[in-house]
């Protein structure tokens, strides 16, 4: 097999803030892989947060050799360089979409698995109570079924922003906070927000993590503090379900495998995603009937998606029912 890549800009509609960073533009890459004249494409979304970038992802995509045989997953992944999840998360992207088309079966065939999953959030990006609000409005206008808010302002106006949100709206409301409280901002907030729950309120690693659980009476859902499945068995001491997130995990099977040690474990689990063209949000998609919430926006962020194929349906973002991803670049 042969694997190509490139470097890809992605442009936003609109600048995307969270409390520890606002963008207009991301830089993902993307992989080939070939065998014989079929071709498997898969996507990654570096993380600077876990010190990836797309850089990072191309040096470390030079490294890897793939042998003959598309099929052969436990021996190429055993193969792989160590690091680089994002990386690793598109070339095992490329591998299913390549089995995928040489086996005439979409990926959620393969796995086995339904093809619809849950609604999508469309996230709100942090801003002033009432810009948000604004948002959320357009989105239910848009179609979406569940709004995920962005908090984390550090100007004590959090549930505020929440309040202004729910006034404007029916919709079931989630938040993130992207490790931006301490342990006494979250012991003041849950309580007053209406949401189904809150992710990642603390600092991953927080010490007061498992103390925040006992006394939150709103779900808190992990992320930074979750990657692999290594992971999930800690996360279980501090937290009641779990963000899975290619980009962290590595790819699809290792994304499988945390789902069902979090089900062993009483753990909800959701599937999370970057910003990302229609090329990285389809591999999250062909898996996330496995999910009790889905967050897949991240091409629906985007000014142009470049690789359509995704179908946006009543709120759900629907895996094409064509042999492998089902998406194609425009």
């Amino acid at each position: 097999m042969r694997i190509h890549a490139r470097r890809v800009t992605l442009h936003l509609a609109e600048t995307f803030v969270i409390s520890r960073s606002a963008e207009d533009e991301a830089e993902v890459v993307q992989v080939e892989i070939s065998h014989g004249d079929v071709s498997g494409f898969g996507e990654a979304a570096p993380i600077e947060r876990y010190e990836e970038s797309a850089d990072s992802a191309l040096a470390w995509l030079e490294q890897v050799e793939l042998g003959e045989d598309p099929f052969a997953l436990d021996e190429i992944e055993q193969g792989l360089p160590p690091g680089e999840q994002a990386a690793r998360s598109a070339v095992d992207a490329a591998l299913h979409d390549l089995q995928g088309k040489l086996t005439g079966l979409p990926v959620h065939r393969l796995l086995g698995l339904r093809r619809a999953g849950p609604p999508t959030s469309w996230t709100i990006w942090l801003g002033d109570p009432d810009a948000m609000a604004r948002r959320a409005e357009g989105a239910a206008a848009r179609g979406f079924k569940r709004l995920k808010l962005k908090l984390g302002g550090r100007d004590g106006l959090d549930a505020d922003r929440v309040a202004a949100v729910r006034s404007v709206t029916d919709l079931p409301l989630q938040c993130d906070v992207n490790e931006a409280w301490s342990f006494d901002e979250a012991v003041d907030y849950l309580p007053r927000l209406d949401v189904q729950y809150c992710e990642q309120p603390l600092v991953a690693g927080d010490p007061d993590g498992p103390e925040l659980k006992r006394r939150s009476p709103v779900p808190i859902y992990v992320d930074e503090d979750c990657h692999t499945l290594a992971d999930v068995a800690s996360c279980a001491e501090r937290a009641h379900g779990i963000n899975v997130k290619l980009a962290k995990s590595g790819g699809v099977r290792e994304a499988v495998r945390m789902v069902h040690a979090a089900r062993a474990l009483d753990l909800g689990v959701m599937l999370g995603c970057m910003i990302e063209s229609g090329l990285g949000i389809s591999a999250g998609a062909h898996i996330a009937s496995l999910m009790d919430h889905v967050d897949l926006d991240g091409n629906l962020l985007l000014a142009q998606d470049p690789w359509p194929g995704l179908t946006f349906s009543d709120g759900v973002q629907m895996p094409a029912d064509q042999p492998g991803l089902g998406v194609a670049p425009a």
